[in-house]
């Protein structure tokens, strides 16, 4: 991690971590907590663990929050304090509604984002924040950056990308797409609209218990899966 000007203009400063370096902690994080409980590991880790490995690094996780005075969209959210834990509160909607359990995993994990590795900036040096902003006491996250937030917002793409490596660990997604791709005799990115992606998608997303919107995001962020057209010429010959 290093420092790097905040030109939100939430703090001075903010830490920018390269993607390496996240997903070699976040599978640390998730190898360790499964070893620890069970002795070894098994993916997908379930929605108790999740729920569980949250409450271990936050003062008070709710997941039974109505958000609706929070503002629009917003399913998930964490309060930072200078002198306790962060309390995380997730929307209601996603626990009492089955069919929203991959939402409830995704929002889990991103909010664990925010707890492992933004916490310490409330400790370490007090929020400069933009007056009236909603983030005085920490990011209210709306639905559609739970995954995929622009890179500008950092507090929301570094969350976001937690949240896939996470639910998805490195080493263990490149194992299944190494070998899908030796099945299929190909070397190297996949076009994003293609056959073979679609079907690496909904390996990915059985595997680790995710949507296919979470499987495309990561496949994408880890260059995997490309945003052209099959049979384009990206060299523009």
């Amino acid at each position: 991690m290093r420092w790097v000007r905040d030109l939100t203009g939430r703090f001075p400063q903010r830490p920018h971590y390269d993607q390496k370096e996240l997903d070699n902690e976040c599978e640390q994080i998730i190898l360790s907590f499964l070893r620890e409980k069970y002795g070894e590991c098994h993916l997908p880790i379930s929605t108790d663990d999740l729920s569980i490995m949250v409450e271990h690094d936050t003062s008070d996780l709710d997941l039974y929050v109505d958000l609706s005075t929070e503002g629009e969209d917003i399913e998930g959210l964490t309060d930072f304090f200078p002198d306790k834990k962060p309390a995380v509160k997730i929307a209601k909607e996603l626990s009492l509604q089955s069919w929203r359990q991959n939402r409830l995993r995704t929002t889990l994990t991103h909010e664990y984002g925010h707890v492992k590795f933004h916490a310490f900036l409330w400790n370490f040096n007090q929020p400069k924040l933009i007056p009236d902003s909603s983030l005085a006491l920490g990011p209210r996250c709306k639905r559609g950056s739970i995954l995929d937030a622009p890179i500008t917002d950092w507090m929301e793409w570094q969350a976001g990308y937690v949240c896939g490596s996470i639910l998805m660990p490195l080493t263990f997604l490149q194992k299944l797409v190494q070998s899908a791709m030796k099945d299929w005799g190909l070397y190297s990115w996949i076009p994003v609209d293609s056959d073979h992606a679609r079907e690496l998608i909904a390996r990915v997303s059985e595997v680790f218990d995710v949507s296919n919107d979470a499987a495309r995001v990561r496949l994408i962020k880890l260059g995997y899966l490309l945003k052209i057209k099959q049979g384009a010429n990206i060299f523009g010959d």
